[in-house]
Order: C-alpha cells, then structure tokens, then sequence
C-alpha cells in the first residue's frame, strides 16, 4: 500500500486502510508496515494490538528469533536486511554513513531530516552487484560428464582454493 508515493502519502493511505479495516470492517487482520507511525493505533482504537517478531543482531548479523513480541520493535534493521538481500559492504557502508547523518540531523532539528546530500568522490564508479566470483566462473565451463573420478577431486581441491 502507497508503494511508488512520498512517505507522506504512503503513511497517509495506510492509515486509512488501517482505521478503515478496524472501525468500519471490523474483521480480524494481519497490517505489516514499515510506517512506526502506526503504531499509535494500538493505543487509538480498541481491538488493534500492536506486535513484532523480535530479532537480535549478534556480530553484525541480524538473528531472527521467531518469537512474537508485543508493542513495537525497539529499532529498525534496514541496513541488516539489505546485507541479507545481497547489497555490497561498500553501498551499505554508504547507506550507513547517509543514516548517521540523516538521524543526526533529525535529532538536533527535531523534525523529518532533509535528504542526505552524497559527497564526491573521484573515485571508481562501484557496481551495484558484486562480479560473479571465479570459481563460479570456472564451475560453469566445466563438463562433469567428461571427467574422471581423479579429475573431479583435484578440480574440486582447485576450485575450493579460491574461494
């Protein structure tokens, strides 16, 4: 809901929806939302409870423990989710420097942080995705068919080396 709309407008049609659903359909329902928000509504109207599935992070990974957890989660994990959907370090370095800053600016104004302005850098442009790793390269020129036993044992021993 609101996806593709300023943080605004999205915030502002999934409350409707919310308020609608609760109030006027009154049906029981599951509303996942990235919007903290909308959290007050647990405290707004009767029968909205408010829950998270708790994780934890150990090691600078994040941990999900499976577990429902009433109010609302205590942080966000954004930056750990974007490592576990495949970001590399350095855009999430970047990501992590840009957050800093935005709830720096949050914190001493008080108010929505302006958007982050990236600095320059002269540096090589850095790909999105990282490149395909050698031994992946190197698996997919390979026949298994055409291999003898021996063979296959001393690529795996190669192809383990460069990983």
């Amino acid at each position: 809901i609101g996806r593709g709309t300023s943080t605004f407008d999205g915030l502002a049609i999934a409350r409707a929806c919310a308020v609608s659903l609760a109030r006027d359909n009154r049906c029981m329902t599951l509303f996942a939302t990235h919007y903290f928000e909308l959290t007050a509504l647990a405290e707004e109207i009767d029968g909205v409870a408010n829950v998270h599935l708790d994780a934890v992070e150990h090691q600078d990974r994040l941990v999900f423990l499976h577990a429902l957890k009433p109010g609302p989660a205590s942080r966000s994990f954004g930056l750990q989710v974007a490592r576990l959907a495949g970001l590399p370090d350095p855009v999430l370095a970047l990501a992590r420097g840009y957050l800093d800053e935005l709830e720096g600016d949050a914190a001493s104004a008080g108010a929505r942080p302006a958007a982050a302005q990236p600095k320059r850098d002269s540096g090589p442009q850095l790909s999105l995705f990282p490149s395909e790793a050698p031994a992946l390269t190197r698996l997919r020129q390979i026949d298994p068919d055409s291999l003898s036993p021996r063979q296959a044992l001393e690529l795996l021993y190669e192809l383990r080396q460069q990983l």
